[in-house]
Parts: structure tokens; sequence; C-alpha cells
């Protein structure tokens, strides 16, 4: 059996196992116990009542957090000529097409966000095998297909993040750093579950969000009460 380190066994002392916190103290809670050597990210995994093998129960969609992730998300345009320029000058930190194309398919991934213009994606398409999987496949739904590149680099860099339920029916994602105030983290929980409330299949039958869990990089989790959220 692995031992648990001198910070995790403080942390977990603080949190009550048994307890379904409300989003406030919650919040405050996980902030609280985020005592590693280095800003952790704060996540949150969602149950949901879906079975993901069904086309009509996936969750995907994306939504704009009120105060960022407080991560600088690496940006790669597919776009040519004057988007290219566009993209670079809106603050893309990769532009191009073929020369990108080339990078990924030789293990390149030095990245977090892809965006591309509808013309690029019969090439585009051809990554579909090594993007995918890690989640970072353009998809128009998710506005990472488009026209507009300003506009979608200005979204991502103010704090747009997708969510996508797993295999499992669980949602995974990052809405904030240790080192915010127990208040945005508030704000950016809540503008996220609005987000996953809004696309509730219609497929989906009985109880929709089943548990919520927050926690940040190395800490223990921290229940939040469902009721709370779905009012």
């Amino acid at each position: 059996m692995s031992k648990k380190g001198k910070r995790f066994v403080d942390s977990i002392k603080k949190v009550e196992i048994d307890k379904f916190y409300d989003v406030k103290e919650g919040m405050a809670l996980v902030k609280e116990i985020a005592n590693a050597k280095f800003d952790e990210t704060i996540e949150a995994h969602v149950r949901l009542g879906v079975d993901p093998r069904h086309a009509d129960q996936q969750v995907r969609d994306t939504v704009v957090l009120p105060h960022g992730t407080g991560k600088n998300k690496r940006i790669l345009v597919f776009a040519k000529g004057e988007k290219e320029k566009e993209a670079l000058e809106a603050g893309a930190d990769y532009a191009g097409v073929e020369e990108y194309v080339t990078k990924i398919q030789g293990g390149w991934f030095d990245f977090d966000v892809v965006v591309a213009t509808p013309d690029t994606m019969s090439i585009v398409g051809k990554l579909g095998k090594v993007l995918g999987p890690r989640g970072l496949m353009p998809n128009p739904k998710t506005g990472t297909v488009t026209m507009d590149v300003k506009k979608a680099i200005d979204e991502i860099k103010a704090g747009k993040i997708e969510f996508r339920v797993d295999k499992g029916g669980i949602l995974h994602i990052g809405f904030g750093k240790a080192s915010f105030d127990p208040e945005k983290l508030e704000d950016n929980f809540k503008a996220f579950m609005s987000a996953v409330v809004k696309v509730r299949p219609a497929a989906a039958k009985g109880t929709y969000i089943k548990s919520i869990t927050v926690k940040s990089t190395m800490s223990p989790g921290v229940k939040i009460a469902v009721a709370e959220v779905n009012k």
C-alpha cells in the first residue's frame, strides 16, 4: 500500500467524508486544502445519469468561465492566407497548415487548443486519429471550426473551455487555480454547472446530475450537494 504524504494527510483531516457541502463552503474548503508548492488546478468531476454509448445521450458543449482558467492556453490555428495572418495578430501561438500537419504527424503536441477554418478541414481531417483521442480535434459545435478566427481566439483567451462526458458518464474539467479567491472559483463553478444543466439530453431519464466532487490537483475530494446545484 502506498504511503500518503503529510500534506495529503493534513488536508484530508479537514474534509468531512460524509458531508455534502454547499457551493460556497466547498469552494472555500478546496482552496484551503490546496497546499502543494505549486498553483494547483481546481477540478470538478460530475457524474451524470446518461449512457454515452447512445448518440442521443452525449453531453458536449463549451462555456466561457467568468474569471478564466488561470492557464495561458497555447493556440494552434489551421488557416491560410489572410486568415493565417489574422490568427497570429489575434494572439494565436501557431498558424498555418501543411507545416503543422507534418509536425503533429511526427509527434509534436506543444499546444492546448486547435482552431481551424472550414477550408482547411479536408487536410486537418487526416489528423483525426491523433487529435480526436486527445480532445483536440476542431469541431463546429464548439466554435473551433470557423472563419471568425479572431473571435474564437478571443473567447479561448477569455476562459472558454470545452467539456465532454467520458465513457463512464463523467465530466472532468479544471475551472480555476488555487490562487483564485473562493468567490471567483464559485462564479466559475456555477457558470460551468449552468452550462451542464442546459445541455441535458432529452433522452436522459431519471436523475441527471448524480454526484459532484471538487478537488485540487493534489488534494482529496470535496463532495458538493447536488440539490443546491439543481436549484
